[in-house]
């Protein structure tokens, strides 16, 4: 009877054994399969697919599993921001802005938000430099409600994330001498340009540092149309004075057909929202100067940024 007992004790000992490596292991794999959601949610949300990332972070917030972290709400939030660009979309979701403020200000609350945001400082960055733009495009199309909602978002940004700063931007900031902007580094001039196009790049380099000023069209202040339009005019050429309109007023242009002097145009999902004239071209590779919302006039490779290269929408000529 002894020995029958010291056999159970052994058997159930090694049952429990068996049944704590097993919660383990499931443990484990629980584990990884939720990072393994996570990542998904930031790799869709890198490639610029909002709507799938709004959906996936819709099913993790219903589930309860999933209550241990933050970046389904962080993620629903962001996608609903990005989605809310396009107009009509917006229209169609009119409490978008307002569900997507609501859910980052439930966010901040939690006091593993700091740590969120470290580990996001990049995004939040790029998420910055971009709400500033969409901010000045939401003004100069006169929409109060929706400009009023993206600077609330901005306001609720931590107060130590810096503005995306591209490569070329740095360079600027830091001092480096213009001719050495257009280098291996960035971009080269055309071998063969028509001297008017080089007075063009030459008189938007002096701008360099403008602050921007909505609605500015003097080398007091600038916004993105009202610098274009002042340097092609120093050059004889006259722009309409909005951005959309010197895109379809312009000669429209193939990339592999662009040079120095002419323009380049982006859009946001509404339509043209920012123009900037093509400083250098090297293949591929192209470099505006622009007044840029954030920054006033500056040097941006536009093939390095993933914020402008999304938004690319064409390229334009007043130049022959």
């Amino acid at each position: 009877m002894r020995h029958y007992f010291l056999f159970l004790r052994s058997t159930i000992q090694i049952m429990k054994r068996s049944v704590v490596l097993l919660v383990l292991i499931f443990a484990y794999s629980h584990m990884w399969a939720q990072n393994q959601q996570f990542d998904k949610l930031e790799m869709f949300f890198d490639q610029g697919h909002y709507k799938k990332v709004y959906r996936k972070a819709n099913r993790l917030l219903d589930n309860p599993e999933y209550d241990f972290s933050l970046l389904p709400e962080y993620y629903k939030s962001l996608s609903l921001l990005q989605l809310a660009h396009n107009t009509y979309w917006r229209s169609r979701h009119p409490n978008a802005l307002d569900r997507s403020i609501q859910l980052f200000k439930s966010v901040k609350r939690s006091p593993r938000s700091e740590k969120l945001f470290d580990a996001h400082l990049y995004e939040l960055s790029w998420l910055k430099n971009d709400l500033m733009s969409w901010a000045a495009d939401l003004n100069r199309l006169n929409e109060e409600v929706a400009f009023t909602q993206v600077q609330e978002f901005i306001g609720l940004l931590p107060r130590d994330v810096p503005l995306y700063n591209e490569k070329i931007n740095s360079i600027i900031e830091e001092g480096q001498p213009l001719s050495e902007v257009n280098s291996a580094d960035s971009a080269v001039p055309s071998e063969e340009v028509l001297p008017v196009r080089d007075g063009v790049v030459i008189d938007a380099k002096k701008y360099i540092g403008t602050p921007y000023v909505w609605a500015g069209n003097t080398p007091e202040g600038f916004d993105c149309s009202g610098f274009t339009r002042y340097v092609m005019l120093q050059q004889g050429t006259e722009l309409p004075r909005r951005a959309a309109d010197q895109y379809a007023n312009s000669r429209q242009l193939k990339k592999k057909h662009v040079q120095q002097g002419d323009l380049v145009f982006f859009d946001n999902g509404s339509g043209i929202s920012h123009v900037g004239i093509v400083a250098a071209v090297n293949g591929d590779q192209i470099v505006m100067i622009h007044a840029s919302s954030s920054q006033g006039v500056i040097l941006t490779d536009v093939s390095a940024s993933t914020y402008w290269s999304k938004r690319l929408k064409g390229f334009g000529t007043y130049l022959e």
